[in-house]
């Protein structure tokens, strides 16, 4: 399938997306995590997908679990993706599916040819569920974070597959993963959407010599690599194509912006650059809609990043960059990758014995605030009720 033009729309449900914390990487002490299980969404996705509903966020990101999946090379057991499926086809949440969020099988090397190959299969047979079980328009994200997963997993041994000094070689083979899943999704449904997830960051220079800020320029440059290698823009040989980028998804949090070799630049500094900023310059440079496809804080600081974030796009939308979706990320607090620790990152918190969770509010009514300019066909009750009003009719 080739796209002669960029589609004009993303085609989103809802603004506002959720999004489920699916990693399940191995760590560097061998522990394999599953952070589907580890929040409940596994066996409470019916009542996931129905909060989400009934707060107006009709659009999801959530992953399948490749090494739960994969049994045996060319044996699939969908008994984890199946109840998640459908719990959100009946809350009639649309969902894009991440297919590689960091883990896989175990005994497949990462970096052998095998890898590409199986992975395009898994992509292919996910596919072929997934429209058995819905006429919807299917939306994936091949592998998520090419660039951070390189950097973690290749250069600096935080997880899998925990090597230094191979950053760049991991990139060009997942981007060559994430190619190879495109063509093989489209090979069952041509109608497939994709989304890229790669990291927005600003870096600045740590003096104002020649050789500095040309250091810290090629690194904040290094973040468009993996789209570039989609598009065929950067080692062709790959496989990458115009065809291959749809909706260009950028993952911005408060630590994504940085001193080259020193710490994090805080938001008010002169360094700090304007995410509307950001936004534009990867409007421009693939011509695609983009999707804001993680952000978030922590603790009391949730509602106000939201907030700043949504002042930013609705900036950078009077500039007419294409901004169509702002993903909540995580949407449900989470133990954290390193030691377990809750993460209060989310709407909705872990659950408690009955299976519930909170709601947090401050982020619930900046939400409900940021739904109201950004959705102005619904207006939203801080009462947690979405009330629509027909198109015209005073509010």
């Amino acid at each position: 399938m080739t796209i002669d033009a960029p589609p004009a729309s993303a085609g989103l449900q809802s603004f506002f997306v959720a999004g489920f914390e699916c990693s399940s990487h191995r760590r560097a002490d061998g522990t394999r995590l599953d952070l589907i299980a580890a929040t409940g969404h596994d066996r409470l996705a019916a009542s996931d997908f129905a909060r989400l509903a009934a707060v107006g966020v009709t659009t999801a990101r959530d992953g399948m679990r490749w090494h739960l999946i994969e049994k045996a090379p060319g044996f699939y057991d969908w008994s984890s993706v199946l109840p998640m499926l459908r719990a959100a086809r009946d809350a009639r949440v649309q969902v894009i599916w991440d297919l590689c969020h960091y883990g896989y099988p175990d005994k497949l090397d990462i970096w052998s040819p095998a890898f590409v190959e199986r992975f395009a299969r898994f992509a292919r047979e996910a596919a072929r569920l997934i429209r058995s079980e819905s006429d919807d328009i299917p939306y994936y994200c091949p592998v998520n974070e090419m660039s951070y997963w390189a950097w973690a997993g290749g250069d600096m041994r935080q997880f899998n597959p925990m090597t230094k000094g191979r950053g760049a070689e991991l990139k060009r083979q997942l981007a060559r993963a994430a190619i190879a899943a495109i063509e093989a999704v489209r090979s069952v449904d041509p109608r497939a959407r994709f989304l890229t997830a790669e990291p927005s960051i600003h870096v600045a220079a740590a003096s104002p010599s020649t050789s500095a800020k040309a250091a810290a320029e090629g690194y904040r440059l290094s973040q468009f690599e993996a789209t570039d290698m989609l598009a065929g823009r950067l080692h062709p040989e790959l496989g990458g194509s115009p065809d291959k980028l749809d909706i260009v998804g950028v993952n911005f949090y408060p630590q994504n912006q940085w001193v080259l070799g020193a710490g994090t630049i805080p938001m008010g500094h002169h360094d700090y650059r304007p995410f509307r900023e950001m936004l534009a310059e990867t409007a421009v440079r693939y011509g695609r809609p983009v999707l804001i496809s993680e952000t978030g804080a922590e603790g009391t600081a949730r509602a106000a990043w939201l907030h700043y974030v949504c002042d930013e796009v609705a900036a950078a939308r009077d500039d007419g960059v294409q901004v169509e979706g702002i993903t909540l990320y995580p949407i449900l607090d989470y133990p954290g990758w390193d030691n377990g620790r809750i993460c209060e990152v989310g709407l909705f918190s872990t659950p408690n014995a009955k299976g519930e969770r909170a709601v947090f509010k401050p982020l619930a009514d900046e939400l409900a605030r940021q739904r109201a300019r950004f959705e102005p066909e619904v207006r939203w009750d801080l009462a947690d009720r979405v009330v629509p009003i027909r198109r015209g009719a005073a509010s």
